[in-house]
């Protein structure tokens, strides 16, 4: 059988990636956590990463996790990912390193070449998978995330926080991707998202946030809790959503 790490930030495409390779059937051998000390890191995503450890327990994955440190800078990021891979890789044996990729050439090719560096083979389920299509995909297959950060004018930032858990909502988001050009699954860093529900919770997620504006077009959540519960929702700004 074999073995992977997978590097989880919590987020809607990582958590998918995750759930695909235990489909499969591979073991799991480590859950990687990569918190970039920049929030601009060309390959990893910041945002509510330090609740990545309350999935981990819905999902009875707690203690495989490590967390990996790095720069958030430019190339050097991807360095620091290998030196931190190659010393998980002697205490806990893998040949395999799931990401979430879906279109990014330039993370692909990059995890392609720390995967390589170190005798891995490289898990990406949906690679390559039309955007629109995948966004209805995670619906079906049962993962509910929330936006917890927007980078763009295309995405009004009453969407901030909102369990996307119907089909109405996905095809909003795709709408607005037509019409106002950016990447419907946020490829291109448009919306960081944050997983409150998936097929393998044995628990839900319960959020308490507060949206904050960062910029004219730039909004994020700011988490005030996160616990485990029966019924997952999320309370922004007072208002309650149920998942």
């Amino acid at each position: 059988m074999r073995a992977f790490c997978s590097l989880l930030s919590g987020g809607k495409d990582s958590t998918y990636a995750l759930h695909k390779a235990l489909d499969e059937g591979l073991a799991p051998a480590c859950i990687g956590i990569v918190v970039p000390g920049r929030p601009d890191s060309w390959m990893f995503h910041r945002p509510f990463v330090e609740f990545v450890p309350l999935q981990l327990k819905a999902m009875s994955l707690s203690g495989l996790d490590y967390e990996i440190r790095v720069s958030g800078e430019k190339e050097k990021e991807v360095e620091e990912l290998k030196e931190s891979l190659a010393r998980v890789k002697e205490v806990r044996a893998f040949d395999t390193l799931v990401i979430g990729g879906i279109a990014s050439r330039y993370q692909l090719t990059r995890f392609g070449r720390v995967a390589e560096e170190l005798g891995l083979r490289v898990y990406d389920p949906q690679w390559g998978m039309d955007p629109e299509a995948y966004m209805y995909e995670l619906l079906r297959y049962g993962i509910i995330y929330v936006i917890t950060q927007i980078t763009t004018a295309g995405l009004p930032h009453r969407l901030l926080g909102v369990p996307v858990n119907s089909e109405g909502l996905v095809r909003e988001i795709i709408e607005l991707a037509r019409r106002r050009g950016f990447h419907p699954a946020f490829e291109g860093g448009e919306a960081e998202t944050f997983v409150i529900k998936a097929p393998r919770y044995s628990s839900g997620i319960c959020l308490e946030a507060k949206r904050v504006r960062v910029s004219e077009f730039e909004y994020r959540l700011e988490p005030i809790s996160a616990t485990l519960c029966d019924r997952p929702r999320v309370t922004i700004d007072g208002v309650m959503y149920e998942a």
